[in-house]
C-alpha cells in the first residue's frame, strides 16, 4: 500500500533551517530585546492609586501577553528540534539560550506581579471591571494571588536565574542521559540495539517471550544509568524543596494543585473514590492472566495484546478512522484533524533517535500545533494519535482568546485529548463486526482505565514518598527502586507477578521542570473527560457546542467552577467522580462476560 500522507512534520515553514535558522536567531535577538525594553517600562511603574491611573497599564498587559506567546512559539520549536534529533547538540544550545531569556523574562514577570500584589484592594476591583481588562481579570487575580504567596519580586528573580543552570540544567542532563540509552532487542535470530523510544514501542509485544525479553533488557538498560538519572531526580526534588521552604510552603503538592486550578478536596475525594472501587480491575487483571495463559500478569503484560497475533495499522488508514470518529462528534474537530494531517503537523516517523514519547505543542503566533509520537502500527498508537489531536483541536478553540486566557492547566488539557481518544475506543468497540474484534477493542479501551486508575496512582504514591524522604537526605538508586516496586504494589493491589523497579528512571515525567507531579492530572482528565463524554452521548452533535464552549473556559476557570458551570457537579464529592468510574467498570463487567467462556 503506497503511502498517503506523510508521517515526518514541517518545521520550515516555522523557522527554517532547523537548529541553525538565522530567522529563529533574529527572532530571539528581538525577543531579548523586547524583554529588556519591558523590563524598563515595567521597573517605571508603581501601583495604581487610583481607577484612572490603571489605563497605563493596557499597553503593558499587551506587550507582557505579546512576549508571552512568543516564548511559547520558541520554546514549542527548540522542544520540536530536540525531540526529532537527540543528537542535535545545536538544538540543546538553542534550549538553553530560550532558558536563559525566559529566566529575564520571568523576572520581569515577578516584578510586574508585585505591581498587581501591591494595588489596594479597592481599585484592584473597579480596574478588573473596566472593559480592556474584564477578558484577563480572572489571570490577573490569580497572578496576584500568587505573588502573595512567594518570596520578594527579587528573591524570586534570583531563584529564576540560578533555575537555568541548575533545576532546568539537571532536566536537560536527564535528555542527555535518554540520548545515549540503548536497549537490546533480538527478532529472527538479529541483535539490534534499540533507541529508548523505538524499545517502548516493542514492550506491548503479543509475544509472550520477546515481551518477557524485552522487558528484562529495558530493565537492565535504565539499571546500567540508575547512578546518573538518581542523582538528577534527587537535584531536581532538592531544588523545588529548597524553593518551597523558602516561600514558607509545607506541601509538596501545593504548586501542582495551584497550576492545576483545584482543591487538595477534589484530588483527595478523586483517589478515594478509585481505591475504592479497584477490586473489579483486580477481577479484570486476574481474567486478563488467564487469557494469556499464565497464572498472574508481569508488569510488560499488562498493556500485552490479547490473542497470538497484533494486527497492524497503517498510519493512512489510522487518520482516515481518527477523521470519521471525530466527524460523528464534531465536524470542527474532524476539520481540525484533517488539516493537521495534510499540512505536516505531525512527527511520527518510527526511526532511531527521536525521545521516547508523545506530546501536542502550540505555535500561537501561526495558530497552529505541532504532534510528536512515534508510530509502529498498534492500537495504542491509534490511540496516542487521537490523544494528541485532542490537546491540538482544545489549543485550536482558544485561538482568538487572549493570550492570558489561554493557559489552561494540564489536568484540563488532559481532559481534551482522553475525550479524543474516547470517541475513537468507543466507536470501534460499538461498530466491531465479530465478537472477537470485540473482545480485543474493549480490553484495549479497559487498559486505559487501568493506566490512569492504577499506574498514574503508582507514579503519585511513588512522588509523594520520594518528596518526603527527600527531605531528609539524598537517595540511592535502590531506595528509589525500592520505593517504586511498593508504590506499584500497592497501586495495583499485589495484583502483578512482578514490576518495572527502574520506573522512576525510565519515565520522563518525572524529570519534568514545567509540570511538577506529571502525573494525577493524567487521571483527572480522564475520569472528567468520562462524565463529559457520558452527557455527549446522551446529546449528540448537539453537545459539540457545549463542549467548545467548556474548552473555552478551560483557562479562566477552576476546576471546580468549570464542572459546576458546564456539568451542573461539584468536584469535591463523590458523586461525579462515582459516576465517571462506573463507565470504566461497566467495560469491565462486559468484558468479564465476553470471557468468562474462553477460561472455563
Amino acid at each position: 500500500m503506497s503511502n498517503r500522507l506523510r508521517q515526518t512534520w514541517d518545521l520550515e515553514s516555522i523557522f527554517p533551517g532547523g537548529s541553525a535558522s538565522g530567522e529563529f536567531d533574529d527572532f530571539l535577538q528581538k525577543l531579548a530585546a523586547d524583554v529588556d525594553t519591558l523590563a524598563a517600562q515595567i521597573g517605571s511603574l508603581s501601583p495604581p492609586a487610583s481607577v484612572e491611573q490603571t489605563e497605563a497599564f493596557d499597553s503593558v498587559f499587551e506587550n507582557v501577553q505579546s512576549a508571552s506567546a512568543r516564548f511559547r512559539q520558541a520554546g514549542a520549536f527548540v522542544s520540536c528540534l530536540s525531540a526529532q534529533d537527540q543528537n542535535d547538540q545545536k538544538a540543546g544550545q538553542l534550549s538553553a539560550r530560550v532558558g536563559s531569556i525566559r529566566a529575564r523574562w520571568q523576572s520581569v514577570v515577578a516584578t510586574f506581579d508585585s505591581i498587581l500584589q501591591n494595588t489596594e484592594d479597592a481599585v484592584w476591583e473597579a480596574w478588573m471591571t473596566r472593559d480592556s481588562v474584564a477578558p484577563i481579570s480572572f489571570n490577573l487575580s490569580e497572578s496576584r494571588s500568587q505573588a502573595r504567596d512567594k518570596m520578594t519580586p527579587e528573591l524570586e528573580s534570583l531563584a529564576l536565574s540560578l533555575s537555568v543552570d541548575g533545576y532546568q540544567g539537571w532536566s536537560s542532563f536527564y535528555n542527555t542521559i535518554v540520548r545515549h540509552v540503548r536497549v537490546k532487542f533480538e527478532e529472527n535470530g538479529e541483535t539490534r540495539l534499540l533507541s529508548a523510544a523505538q524499545a517502548a514501542n516493542k514492550l506491548g509485544s503479543s509475544d509472550p517471550k520477546q515481551r518477557e525479553e524485552t522487558g528484562r533488557n529495558w530493565e537492565q538498560a535504565w539499571t546500567d544509568v540508575e547512578d546518573y538519572c538518581a542523582d538528577t531526580l534527587n537535584h531536581l526534588a532538592g531544588f523545588r524543596l529548597s524553593l518551597y521552604e523558602k516561600r514558607g510552603w509545607d506541601n509538596v503538592l501545593r504548586e501542582p494543585l495551584e497550576i492545576n486550578r483545584m482543591s487538595d478536596q477534589t484530588l483527595d475525594t478523586m483517589w478515594q473514590v478509585i481505591t475504592a472501587n479497584k477490586s473489579i480491575f483486580v477481577e479484570y487483571l486476574n481474567r486478563k492472566a488467564r487469557l494469556l495463559g499464565t497464572e498472574k500478569l508481569g508488569w510488560h503484560d499488562v498493556d500485552a495484546p490479547i490473542g497470538e497475533s497484533e494486527s497492524k495499522i497503517h498510519y493512512d488508514d489510522a487518520a482516515d478512522l481518527i477523521v470519521e470518529q471525530f466527524r460523528s462528534f464534531s465536524p470542527r474537530m474532524a476539520d481540525f484533524a484533517q488539516r493537521a494531517f495534510d499540512n505536516h503537523w505531525i512527527e511520527a516517523e518510527d526511526r532511531a533517535g527521536k525521545r521516547p514519547g508523545g506530546f501536542c505543542t502550540a505555535l500561537p503566533l501561526t495558530k497552529q500545533t505541532r504532534i510528536f509520537m512515534t508510530y509502529s502500527g498498534t492500537a495504542s498508537n491509534v490511540s496516542t494519535l487521537a490523544h494528541e489531536l485532542g490537546h491540538g483541536y482544545h489549543q485550536h478553540v482558544m485561538d482568538e482568546l487572549p493570550t492570558f486566557s489561554q493557559r489552561y492547566a494540564m489536568n484540563v488539557a488532559e481532559t481534551a485529548s482522553t475525550f479524543a481518544e474516547m470517541i475513537v475506543a468507543d466507536s470501534l468497540v460499538k461498530k466491531a463486526a465479530t465478537e472477537e474484534e470485540r473482545i480485543v477493542l474493549l480490553e484495549d479501551k479497559i487498559q486505559r482505565s487501568v493506566a490512569f486508575f492504577m499506574n498514574i496512582h503508582a507514579r503519585f504514591l511513588f512522588e509523594t514518598r520520594f518528596y518526603e524522604k527527600r527531605r531528609s537526605g539524598l537517595l540511592t538508586p535502590q531506595d528509589l527502586s525500592a520505593l517504586m516496586v511498593e508504590a506499584q504494589e500497592e497501586a495495583f493491589c499485589g495484583a502483578l507477578d512482578d514490576y518495572h523497579p527502574h520506573f522512576w528512571a525510565s519515565k520522563l515525567h518525572f524529570y519534568n521542570t514545567g509540570v511538577p507531579f506529571y502525573n494525577f492530572p493524567y487521571t483527572f482528565g480522564y475520569l472528567f473527560s468520562a462524565g463529559i463524554y457520558a452527557q455527549a452521548q446522551r446529546e449528540g452533535q448537539s453537545f459539540a457546542d457545549k463542549y467548545d464552549a467548556l474548552l473555552l473556559d478551560t483557562g479562566r476557570m477552576t476546576v471546580e467552577e468549570l464542572a459546576s458551570k458546564h456539568l451542573g457537579v461539584d468536584l469535591t464529592k463523590p458523586d461525579f467522580w462515582q459516576a465517571a468510574v462506573d463507565m470504566s467498570v461497566a467495560d469491565v463487567r462486559s468484558f468479564l462476560d465476553m470471557t468468562a467462556s474462553k477460561v472455563g
